[in-house]
């Protein structure tokens, strides 16, 4: 390069910068195989967000978590896998959604913002905060697509250290090691959002009305928390009873008709109650005879819903005296869903478009 060069290089104009948004949700293991899934269990157990004991304590623990649990846990995501793509539906999902997203501002879907320019500003990027495609590998994605302003939407409704916080945790510990300091948003909890909420119950309705039968009651179930993180401040709980507040006044329901409930809990501690499983198996055995079960924690459909409620918790309902039993996909990728997406992302974007 010449002097000239070097003069002419160090006095173009700084490239257009570009927006990024990260879709993130918790991860899957690569393979519904014992290694994969011990991998995978590590690097979410060994999380201080989501397990916060003192490791002297907590590592010999999880060693035997991790020779006992992923022969068991491998078994039950063979029977959810999606064969087709070699990979969990929680990841199928979550692409799908990063994909349709980018699709809906190629037409035009922030035209209203800024005509003729939004598509061309924007980079969409998807990860997961456990296992691959990684949150660090897609942020280093986003700054080589050229953005200079990340908009990070992790898809929980309801707020929990356990999940958002770690989410950002993992973002800024990839920013730290990085010579690159870009503007940085995080898309806020939308547990008590209008859109979402409407979009719930409508999801809820047509999944019903195509049912061949009436339920009795509508079981909403969140996933647990150890007891001991509300008592520390995480909001998580209150979220939760909101959203099922707010769902339930749409479909002019009483706790009677439509319960609340928390799934997925593991270990000895006291995690929220009532238990989804003890629930379920109490109504059964109460007399209810139709059982429809939602879980609005989950933006896409997972082990925890696909396995646990649809055919873990359906075993429980039919062998206590249960008859019919339907659990309602979460909002995934479908045109309801990615509305709430949308709006959220148009919403958060304002300003930078």
């Amino acid at each position: 390069m010449t002097q000239s060069d070097a003069h002419a290089n160090k006095n173009a104009p700084v490239p257009h910068s570009k927006i990024g948004i990260l879709l993130v949700n918790l991860g899957t293991p690569s393979a519904p195989r014992f290694w994969p899934v011990r991998r995978f269990l590590k690097e979410f157990l060994s999380d201080r967000r989501v397990v916060d004991a003192p490791r002297i304590i907590w590592w010999p623990i999880l060693q035997s978590i991790l020779w006992l649990r992923p022969g068991r846990l491998a078994k039950k995501y063979a029977e959810i896998w999606n064969k087709t793509l070699n990979e969990g539906p929680l990841k199928s999902i979550t692409r799908s959604q990063a994909e349709k997203l980018a699709a809906w501002i190629r037409a035009g879907g922030l035209e209203k913002h800024k005509p003729g320019r939004a598509a061309d500003e924007v980079f969409i990027a998807w990860a997961m905060r456990y296992g691959e495609p990684g949150i660090g590998s897609a942020v280093k994605n986003l700054q080589a697509h050229g953005c200079a302003r990340i908009l990070v939407v992790p898809l929980y409704p309801q707020y929990a250290a356990a999940t958002t916080a770690s989410a950002y945790d993992k973002v800024f510990a990839t920013l730290e090691h990085m010579q690159w300091d870009p503007a940085v948003r995080f898309a806020p909890p939308y547990f008590d959002d209008r859109a979402y909420i409407d979009v719930l119950a409508t999801s809820l309705r047509a999944a019903i009305s195509r049912l061949d039968f009436v339920p009795e009651m509508i079981l909403v179930s969140f996933h647990g928390l150890p007891k001991a993180e509300i008592d520390k401040g995480d909001p998580y709980l209150d979220q939760c009873r909101e959203t099922w507040r707010l769902l339930r006044e749409d479909l002019r329901l009483g706790e009677d008709r439509c319960p609340i409930s928390f799934q997925s809990r593991f270990g000895a501690k006291e995690w929220l109650q009532p238990y989804t499983d003890a629930t379920v198996k109490r109504l059964a055995r109460e007399g209810v005879k139709n059982l429809v079960v939602i879980t609005p924690g989950f933006a896409a459909d997972c082990l925890e819903t696909l396995h646990e409620i649809a055919i873990e918790n359906r075993a429980i309902f039919t062998e206590n005296g249960g008859q019919n039993f339907a659990l309602i996909p979460c909002l995934n990728d479908s045109e309801l869903g990615m509305m709430v997406i949308f709006d959220l992302v148009a919403r958060e974007i304002r300003g930078w478009i």
